[in-house]
This record gives C-alpha cells, structure tokens and sequence, in this order.
C-alpha cells in the first residue's frame, strides 16, 4: 500500500484531472444536440465526450504517472488496449462519462469517475459531476468529501466531510436504484420489490448518484444489478470511506463485472438478505 504522502499526491493529481475533465464534458454537454452518438458492441452508446475525456486522462497519465497503468471504459487495458496482467502495482481506473444515455439526452445526472488502485486495492475516488454541481472524493485514511463547483468546473479543494447516515431499521430506510426493468433482466425483479416494499422510501436516482447520496447518508441503501469495474471503482473507496459497505448483492468483493450493494453499514446484512446469495452472472 503506498505511503499517507503519496495518497495525498494522487489524490491531488486525480482532483486536478477531474478539473480538467469537467471542462471538457461541459464544453460538449452545451451542445449536447449536435453530438454523434455511435452504438458500441454491447450496445451502449459513446460519444465524441466520452472519448476526449479518457484521451485526456490518459495523455495526463503518459506525462505524468508514465509508470502507472491504465483501464478504461473506452479504449480498455492500457493505451494498445491489451489484456490486463493483474492487480499488481498501480492501476487507474476510469469511466469519462458515466450515464452517456442521461448525458445525450441533456439530463445532469453524469460524471467522470476515476479511481487509483495500489495491488488490487482502491486507494483513491474521485466522482465529479459539473452539470450537477457536485464532487465527491476520498482518500484511504483520509476519511471522504463532498463540494460544490461551478458550471466551469475547478471544484474547491475544501470539501465538506461526509458520513453515512445512522438509519438502522429497514421500514426508516430509503433506498435508490437504477432500474426496475435491468432488475427483472438479471431475475432479481421480485427480490429487488419486496426490498422496495420494506423501506420508508424509493427512488431511482440511478448511476453513480445513488451510491453518492448514500455516502453523504442521504440515502441509506442503493443497488445496481450489473456495473463494470470502472463503474464500481471510485464509488467503493468513498462509500468505504464515508462508513459504509460496498459489496455486491451476495455481500462479496466486488469484482470485475457483478451487481453493486452500497449501504450505510447498518442495514448492509439486511440488503443482502432480501437479494438471497445468488450474484446473477457468476459462477
């Protein structure tokens, strides 16, 4: 694990790319009308955005960490796209815009997630959300963030301290979600509505946000049926840092491709009782 004074370094660095990225992201979200959407292999979209941020980041990356690796939604494992070797070492990890679909339908709710992992291990979040006007970010030991920026990006370093929330009683609870329909495709739709049923509220604030608000304890449970590991990475070291769990619904590690199940700590077992133990694709 690397030492308190390097943390802060790649912390700092990763604030400073978000900036950057921000930047950029808005500049496209302006005119959001004339982007070209193409359809990937898997049949999400991607835009000209999407690209130029993780571009950017990897040109950052190449200058100024030009030993450390890269993974990214776009152009995969390292700048040739090659297979990853493994968790050893220090691995970035980057999704350049997450919820492309909200981002080409003019919706605010999207950011650039970005994460430092030292042997396997997160060390560093950053989620940066401009159209919102919100960051989240956190360090290991460092405890997590949240601040306010404005629409031109240049988020403030001085966040406010997040904690999650201190709900322990399920019918107290509200909960976030993604979607009702991605929940019935992996077979977890009667599971995911008797969860739904159980707790004070629900909405689907979806994406990244959901498992933000629980890290700020706006929300105490949030869960999503399939995220990749660029989706996942950032958002466990805050929701770890804010206090709270970070698994997939079977309550294991997350992992490569899996469902995601942050909550407040508290209710975690209870969450992961509703879902039973079956992660849907693994095995």
């Amino acid at each position: 694990m690397a030492d308190a004074a390097t943390v802060a370094d790649d912390l700092a660095f990763a604030l400073d790319v978000a900036d950057e990225a921000d930047t950029r992201s808005l500049r496209h979200f302006e005119r959001v009308a004339d982007l070209e959407v193409e359809t990937k292999a898997d049949l999400s979209p991607v835009t000209e955005a999407d690209r130029s941020v993780e571009t950017m980041v990897r040109d950052r990356l190449a200058t100024e960490r030009p030993d450390d690796r890269i993974r990214g939604e776009e152009f995969g494992d390292g700048t040739d796209g090659s297979p990853d070797s493994g968790p050893d070492g220090r691995r970035w990890v980057v999704d350049p815009i997450d919820g492309t679909l909200n981002f080409i339908r003019g919706a605010p709710v999207w950011a650039t997630l970005l994460a430092l992992e030292v042997d396997g291990t997160g060390v560093v979040g950053v989620v940066s959300a401009p159209a919102l006007g919100m960051r989240w970010w956190a360090a290991r030991g460092g405890g997590a963030f949240r601040g306010g920026e404005t629409l031109r990006g240049g988020a403030s370093r001085d966040g406010v301290p997040i904690r999650v929330s201190d709900i322990d009683e399920i019918d107290r609870a509200a909960l976030s979600y993604d979607s009702v329909p991605e929940m019935e495709r992996f077979g977890l739709g009667e599971r995911f509505l008797a969860l739904a049923r159980s707790v004070h509220r629900s909405r689907g604030f979806g994406d990244f946000w959901s498992h933000m608000l629980v890290a700020q304890g706006a929300c105490d449970i949030a869960v999503e049926p399939r995220v990749h590991h660029w989706d996942w990475a950032p958002l466990r070291v805050i929701v770890e840092e804010a206090g709270g769990h970070a698994t997939d619904i079977s309550g294991e590690r997350l992992h490569g491709d899996c469902s995601i199940l942050t909550t407040n700590g508290l209710l975690h077992d209870r969450a992961v009782a509703a879902f039973g133990t079956d992660e849907p694709g693994r095995g």
